[in-house]
């Protein structure tokens, strides 16, 4: 049986609305793709706890308020990702990519022109769709 990971993802946006993106490391499952910051779940951990601890961990910021957006499974050929995706409404901090990785705010238009993994093309469409872009 494969293994599930659950991940919590943020979609943050700035001032600008601009949503913020990461690269993936060229080592890493789905390499060099562009993503929505985010990470796996612990055992103990709520899917919003993931979120907060997983941002501050990767792009340094703290995550104070946050609404379920969508759930999504998808199947890769050597793994299936189960994403708890959230909007963050309130957070603090500067963006950085902690764990050196390249950031950066996107218009929702330019996110096609980007390469993100499988799983993260249902979130763009949603995206484009409740912003109507």
């Amino acid at each position: 049986m494969k293994q599930r990971l659950q991940v919590a993802v943020a979609i943050i946006f700035n001032a600008e609305q601009q949503v913020l993106i990461a690269r993936r490391h060229a080592h890493q499952h789905q390499g060099d793709r562009w993503e929505f910051p985010g990470g796996k779940r612990e055992a103990n951990e709520t899917p919003f706890q993931a979120l907060q601890r997983e941002i501050e961990e990767e792009v340094g910021l703290q995550v104070h308020q946050a609404e379920p957006l969508m759930q999504i499974v998808h199947d890769y050929a050597e793994l299936e990702v189960e994403l708890d995706v959230w909007i963050v409404s309130g957070f603090s901090g500067e963006a950085i990519g902690r764990e050196g990785q390249p950031l950066e705010w996107c218009g929702l238009a330019d996110l096609c022109d980007k390469e993100f993994p499988a799983a993260n093309i249902e979130i763009i469409e949603r995206l484009t769709s409740l912003y109507a872009i």
